[in-house]
């Protein structure tokens, strides 16, 4: 990624703020604290607010699901979104589809928030892996709702139906930080709908159905979302990829670009995944940290610096580089870990429950 001016324009940290997250639905399953209505999207999770804490790492603050840091799933594993210049029938899309399997279609649930009319796109059957392809006839609700003004969106968000690690004003900080893609902004004004592309496991099974199987590969996994996505960008109305889990947002062009650039060089394609941002803390210093890698189960990552001491693109490279590194070797890096970076410098990682920005995380800094 280039460092030219589009380093410029200053962007501002928000402030630590306390964590509103997903529950860990996951832990409630496995504990028999919740059950799941069987089939369709829309399905709803039966979870009582005695049950919350007893093992699952969440509790109950004003009414409100809470876990206090780290990237919580809910219903599905991956996730990922093309926007739309103008909503449109599911049955437009289904051609694009024509090289997956499509294992049935799901009717409109009650609650469009859930799920709208989708296609069950076979994924890994074998262990009842299927991605739901549905559109949602709006702007991308990025508020998320809360649980008193907009309840049933908010619990949407919750469990996951917005991508799992989503986190609410995701379009916002991706749009500021695309600092590859120019037109961001103006695709993210112009999207009136968006198609979710959501990976789940436990479509249609009982109570005590497992969330993940226990050889989940979530690159393969987010590869083969990519795939979708890129089949469904061809459709006239589609204006561009939305990561919202890693805040990504790029074109159908660039996504295509990409691919095959890491396909070539046989690397993961980190970017169409994870976003690495640039935040001006003041005149003195910046930040950089990287947004995404829970995805495949790894800290992000931040980078704080002197302003003028290093390049902000050889920054860039050293985030990437780290990530790539652990994704390969593993949670190698503990605290007080040194390595080499910009500005041939040593640099110490440090753990920390939270980063200086949304959303909410654990991270290396």
């Amino acid at each position: 990624m280039g460092c030219e001016s589009r380093w410029d324009s200053p962007v501002s940290v928000a402030d630590p703020v306390e964590v509103l997250a997903p529950i860990r639905l996951d832990c409630a399953l496995r504990r028999g604290l919740a059950r799941i209505d069987p089939w369709s999207p829309s399905r709803t999770l039966v979870l009582t607010t005695a049950h919350l804490g007893r093992g699952c790492g969440c509790g109950v603050v004003a009414g409100t699901l809470w876990y206090p840091f780290g990237m919580a799933r809910g219903f599905f594993s991956q996730g990922v979104v093309v926007l739309l210049d103008k909503g449109v029938a599911i049955t437009e899309l289904q051609p694009l589809l024509a090289d997956y399997e499509i294992a049935r279609k799901v009717e409109a649930g009650d609650t469009p928030e859930f799920g709208g009319p989708s296609l069950l796109v076979s994924y890994r059957p074998e262990v009842n892996g299927y991605v739901s392809v549905d559109v949602w006839d709006g702007p991308w609700p990025d508020h998320m709702g809360d649980s008193k003004g907009d309840a049933m969106l908010f619990t949407a968000w919750s469990m996951g139906h917005f991508c799992p690690l989503a986190y609410p004003g995701g379009l916002q900080r991706a749009a500021v930080q695309a600092w590859g893609w120019e037109d961001a902004r103006v695709a993210v004004d112009k999207h009136k709908a968006a198609v979710r592309l959501r990976l789940s496991y436990v479509f249609g099974m009982g109570d005590d159905a497992k969330v993940l199987p226990e050889d989940c590969d979530p690159q393969h996994e987010l590869s083969f979302l990519l795939g979708l996505a890129g089949a469904l960008l061809q459709h006239p109305a589609a204006l561009c990829y939305f990561n919202p889990n890693g805040e990504v947002l790029t074109s159908a062009e660039m996504l295509r670009e990409t691919q095959d650039y890491h396909t070539a060089e046989d690397l993961p394609p980190l970017s169409l995944w994870c976003n690495v941002r640039l935040f001006n803390l003041s005149s003195e210093w910046a930040v950089m940290d990287c947004v995404g890698n829970w995805q495949l189960e790894m800290p992000d990552h931040e980078v704080a610096y002197p302003t003028g001491l290093v390049d902000p693109g050889d920054v860039d490279y050293f985030i990437r580089n780290v990530s790539l590194y652990i994704l390969k070797n593993g949670p190698v890096v503990k605290n007080g870990d040194t390595m080499d970076g910009p500005g041939d410098r040593r640099w110490q990682a440090r753990q920390f429950d939270a980063g200086l920005s949304d959303p909410p995380r654990e991270l290396l800094r």
